[in-house]
């Protein structure tokens, strides 16, 4: 088997790799139209992509000891546009919660949104006024272990409680067992009955979860950690502190790539 000699921090242990070998996609039989054949290991090229997804650096900045650059973000690019890191991290979600005692489809989420800043060369973007920035914003919804279940990626100048329609939607068609959702205050409004309505005749209700009045300084609020939780786990890879990415797909790719390294983590520990 193909190994490049030098041992980084991201790459895969051998009891990782055996967590999703089976889910990475088979090298390219054909030639031309279809593209070339992959010439790198299905392990190296995974590992490639994990290291940029923890370091942050640039695709062309990729050390030689994982082969060219080029093939190694054309199958990132690739794997964005058919779901294939969504088919991934889906999977590797569902076996982690049925390790930890879980039923796969859950009956809680939480959901919350998380603005950050673009470099000037990224695509779509705006400008957030409550935070006071320009870039997009990342609005997720995670279950109670704090794994995602799906996400949104838009310009930051969109409001919470608009996005929120789109990834309220996402839920309830994914998963039909799911009877509440948290979320702060940023999504009162007509939002709760919109979200009630969804199946009225169902018990499906969207809960704010609020900051008490009287409360001083910074507070634990009951469920909204969770999430909060999950976004730190994703500012612990540096291509995530920023929005790097020029297209939305991407984006998302980006951060199910740095959930999948934390899942496949914490199963082959199991």
């Amino acid at each position: 088997m193909q190994t490049h000699p030098i041992k980084y921090p991201s790459d895969l242990t051998d009891e990782e790799w055996n967590q999703i070998k089976s889910l990475v996609p088979a090298p390219k039989s054909g030639q031309g139209k279809r593209g070339r054949p992959l010439k790198l290991d299905r392990r190296i090229l995974v590992n490639a992509i994990f290291y940029v997804d923890r370091t942050g650096c640039a695709w062309r900045y990729l050390p030689k000891e994982f082969g060219p650059w080029q093939t190694v973000y054309g199958y990132f690019r690739q794997w964005s546009q058919d779901w294939t890191w969504t088919f991934i991290h889906d999977t590797v979600r569902d076996w982690l919660r049925k390790t930890e005692g879980r039923n796969v489809a859950p009956t809680a989420a939480i959901m919350d949104s998380q603005s950050v800043k673009t470099p000037d060369q990224a695509g779509e973007r705006g400008y957030d006024a409550g935070k006071k920035l320009k870039g997009r914003k990342r609005h997720v919804a995670v279950d109670t272990l704090g794994l995602v279940l799906t996400l949104l990626i838009t310009s930051a100048a969109v409001q919470d409680r608009d996005a929120a329609k789109t990834l309220v939607g996402s839920l309830v068609k994914m998963f039909g067992r799911l009877q509440i959702i948290w979320a702060d205050g940023g999504y009162l409004g007509a939002l709760v009955q919109w979200v009630k309505a969804l199946r009225p005749f169902g018990r499906l209700h969207l809960e704010i979860v609020r900051r008490s009045d009287q409360a001083s300084g910074f507070k634990i609020l009951p469920k909204r950690w969770i999430v909060e939780r999950t976004f730190g786990w994703l500012s612990k890879s540096r291509r995530l502190c920023r929005d790097y990415e020029v297209r939305l797909d991407h984006s998302e790719a980006m951060i199910r790539i740095c959930m999948i390294r934390l899942m496949v983590k914490r199963l082959a520990s199991i």
